[in-house]
Parts: C-alpha cells; structure tokens; sequence
C-alpha cells in the first residue's frame, strides 16, 4: 500500500544571519514562495505544508499555496517546528524541507521517499551529492557525510572527513565514500516525532548538527546519491547568487 507522504517546509522568521529570510526576494517572489512552487512538482505529496512562526509568512505561504500550521516561536530548530506541525497531521511518511532551499532536487526527495517504502530497516532517509572540490570539503559551512558500503550515513561534520593522513588530490577525494549533505530529511511520522521528544546529544551540541541525535540514539540513516544540488541561502553571497539566477531564468 502506497505511503501517505506530507511534506513539511519550516520556515522561521527570525533567521540569525538573515533576519526575515522566508520573504526576501527572489525574482519577484519571496523565498518561501519559490520553495512552495517547487514542492508542488513532488509526485509523492500528499499534502504540503509550511509550518510558520510569524504571520507574515504564513500570508506569504497561502499565497503561494501553500497550507499553513502555526508553529512556536519557541521551537530550537526546523525538525523540532516539522514535528510540531505533524502532529495534527495524518500522514506515514514526512518530507523535511529546508525553507531557504529553493532548487533542492526533486528526484533526490523522490529517491528518499522510495527509500523508506521499500527498506524497513531504515528509519529515516536523507539526500547527499558528490563534493566539488577540495575547498569544498575543507569548508565548515559545507556539511560532509561518510557511508558504508550500503549507502547507510556513518557520520555527519562540518570538518573534512575522512582524515587523510596523506595530502590528497582532487582526485583522491573522488575516490573516497564522502559527500556533501543536502539538507532534506524523510522520516516515519513515529520516528519524527520521537526525535522531537529527545533531548539534543552531545555529537550534535559539538557539530550543531541535528542529525546526529539520529546516530547516537541508534538509528539508521539511509542516503541517496543525486549529481548535483544547488546549495541554498545561508548567507548574503548565497542571497545574492540565487537572485542571479532568477533573475536570468
């Protein structure tokens, strides 16, 4: 039987670096609406929603068509307001989609989603693409991912991983079971949930990574491998080159 799939967007108003990100502009339209627009080609959804802090975005959101959950102020991160939002959702399955992401790949959300319908011995899925480059894998703002031999995630830092104890080359790097990480999450609905309720690990407090609390409680993450993805808005260069893009397209 075919997995009910609701797909959540964040989208907090009070962004630290870029405070009202979901309403910049971008082409035209704000953030939020371009992150709504490209969800709607996700074959899988069953039902998308934006869960908001601020009402602003929210009118922003329904809009652009999207269904709005109101979500606390109070919540520490965009799993944590995803979470808060499912609870009054019926559903199996639940994308987490980054709100400051407005190109994030389709077929690798396809993939993930396919990924837990098909292996129970997963509990959540999520997307990576292969590293550009040794500066690439050098920068902190870049999170990297390690995998075993099945795809399953090891381990997630914003340090270059593996260690290598010789210098490597562009193409050595090539040859190493490391990614970047896109940030887009599928989990069951009971698993998310569950994640909500846990407090944050240490793993996780060091990296400033939530995904982690994922490892140390046990579970396993399944990946899946797309060519490219264009990285999102993190800070105002990243603003600056996406509005390039709309603007030529």
């Amino acid at each position: 039987m075919k997995k009910r799939v609701a797909v959540v967007i964040p989208a907090r108003f009070g962004s630290t670096r870029l405070p009202g990100k979901p309403l910049v502009d971008l082409g035209g339209k704000p953030l939020i609406a371009r992150v709504i627009e490209r969800a709607q080609k996700l074959p899988s959804a069953y039902r998308l929603y934006v869960a908001a802090d601020d009402p602003r975005v929210a009118e922003a959101a329904r809009l652009s068509g999207g269904e709005v959950v109101m979500t606390s102020e109070l919540c520490q991160s965009g799993t944590d307001r995803v979470a808060s939002a499912v609870h009054r959702v019926k559903c199996d399955l639940v994308v987490n989609l980054q709100g400051d992401e407005p190109l994030f790949p389709l077929e690798g959300v396809e993939g993930a989603v396919n990924l837990l319908e098909n292996r129970r011995d997963l509990d959540m899925a999520t997307v990576m693409t292969p590293l550009e480059s040794l500066e690439e894998w050098k920068d902190r703002n870049v999170v990297k991912v390690v995998v075993d031999r099945q795809g399953a995630a090891l381990f997630f830092s914003r340090e270059p991983i593996p260690f290598s104890f010789d210098p490597l080359s562009e193409e050595d790097l090539r040859l190493l079971p490391v990614f970047r990480h896109v940030g887009i999450y599928v989990y069951r609905r009971e698993r998310l949930l569950q994640f909500a309720e846990t407090a944050q690990t240490p793993w996780e407090k060091s990296e400033r990574l939530e995904q982690l609390r994922a490892l140390e409680l046990g579970w396993k993450i399944g990946t899946v491998k797309v060519d490219s993805a264009p990285r999102g808005i993190d800070t105002t260069e990243d603003l600056a080159r996406l509005r390039l893009f709309f603007e030529n397209h």
